[in-house]
């Protein structure tokens, strides 16, 4: 792995419009984690929220990925919405099960908790979290508002995270609301998307979790990546191991923007940098294929 210090990925690693993009040309499904784990070393993954993978594709994930990577995989959402922490017992030890598989490759499961689930259900995390197996690291993410008010609801709840080791994941829409939704992918995004504020940021854990969503436009994200370098570096320098997921509204953009994070970190980080992140492979894939036509 070339990055250094953090970990950096989008939201998924199997996206068609990166072929001959990001991708080779070439590239078909079975290349896509190969590549993609070639350039970033952490995916947000999502695909769990809606269902289970089998156990032999969970044991391709291993394989197929590079070492040191780490998979962050979303509970599924019969788990977190539909029962809402309760009497999930059989659902979470059949996900955490399915899961463990990939060994040394996973990093934080990632609890996203629905807008209705308020202070009042603080109760129901708790024995909810109290009841999770320590041999994995978790991470939560709340989107009812009054998490984010100065008070003691957001104080409660970063508290409890503390207290059961678990990281609290910080969402950052303001890239994506502040572009004009004149595009449907745009349009999708800022409808399903929270607009929420980012909170105070607290670190509970020593894996501190952002999830940025971006805007379409490349480069009117930096301003809003800034907020994130400076913020990285400090928790680099304290020791910790941040993850930064990049979203976009359809996602085409989001290996570009998160390159642009990677670039901005590294001219900023004083001390030995970040690494340089990989060439994407359809950009080496040409090289080669150029430097071939001399020999």
């Amino acid at each position: 792995m070339s990055i250094k210090h953090y970990r950096l990925g989008c939201a998924i690693w199997s996206n068609r419009e990166w072929i001959g993009r990001f991708f080779t040309a070439t590239a078909r499904a079975g290349d896509f984690l190969s590549q993609y784990s070639a350039v970033f070393n952490t995916v947000e993954g999502n695909n769990t929220f809606y269902g289970l993978p089998r156990h032999d594709v969970v044991a391709r994930w291993r394989d197929e990925a590079a070492e040191g990577f780490h998979f962050c995989f979303k509970f599924p959402r019969v788990i977190s919405h539909d029962l809402r922490l309760c009497h999930a017992e059989a659902e979470t030890l059949e996900f955490l099960q399915r899961m463990e598989g990939l060994g040394e490759r996973l990093g934080p499961f990632f609890l996203q908790l629905p807008a209705q689930f308020g202070p009042w259900d603080l109760p129901v995390l708790e024995e909810y979290l109290a009841g999770l197996p320590g041999d994995f690291r978790y991470a939560v993410e709340v989107r009812h508002k009054d998490f984010f008010a100065a008070g003691g609801e957001a104080y409660a709840l970063d508290r409890l995270l503390q207290d059961y080791g678990v990281d609290r994941v910080i969402l950052d829409s303001r890239a994506l609301f502040s572009a004009v939704a004149d595009d449907a992918d745009t349009q999708k995004a800022q409808r399903r998307k929270p607009r929420l504020p980012v909170p105070k940021v607290i670190i509970t854990q020593e894996r501190p979790l952002v999830r940025f969503i971006g805007h379409p436009d490349e480069q009117a994200n930096q301003v809003f990546l800034e907020f994130w370098v400076k913020q990285v570096i400090d928790w680099i320098i304290a020791g910790k191991t941040p993850y930064i997921f990049i979203h976009t509204p359809n996602n085409q953009q989001a290996p570009a923007v998160a390159r642009l994070f990677h670039e901005l970190l590294d001219a900023q980080f004083a001390q030995e940098g970040v690494g340089k992140l990989p060439e994407w492979p359809a950009l080496t894939f040409q090289q080669q294929g150029q430097l071939g036509l001399f020999w």
